[in-house]
């Protein structure tokens, strides 16, 4: 597996397989979102936001050596559930949905809580 900028390259017998880093960061940021007591994703710091570049899979980062791809995660969780249950649930299901949907090794899930969501009814 190689790394062409924004392109992860699978080479095939018949050629070769490139996807994006994008679609990467779209299903870790999904497979993250359907976690049970994730809040949201956690909009990460990188150069392309202070450049103001948009991004539709915010508080993804997405990075590939030779043989795999390593996935960041940055969340907000619910209060409530223990954080710790809720991030390790979260590095199962990101790495589980991109090993299945793209057939790419995940060498790590980091997971970030960035913040902690209180639903309405809990702050009355």
């Amino acid at each position: 597996m190689g790394e062409n900028k924004e392109y992860i390259t699978y080479p095939d017998e018949k050629g070769s397989i490139n996807i994006s880093e994008e679609v990467v960061a779209v299903i870790a940021g999904s497979a993250a979102m359907e976690t049970e007591g994730v809040a949201g994703l956690y909009p990460s710091r990188d150069i392309s936001e202070l450049l103001g570049k948009k991004s539709l899979h915010k508080g993804v980062r997405v990075r590939v050596d030779e043989n795999a791809v390593t996935v960041d995660v940055y969340i907000m969780v619910e209060l409530g559930p223990a954080i710790n249950e809720v991030a390790m649930n979260v590095q199962q299901n990101v790495a589980s949905a991109v090993e299945a949907t793209t057939g790419f090794n995940v060498a790590a899930v980091n997971v970030t809580v960035s913040g902690i969501q209180i639903k309405k009814e809990q702050q009355k």
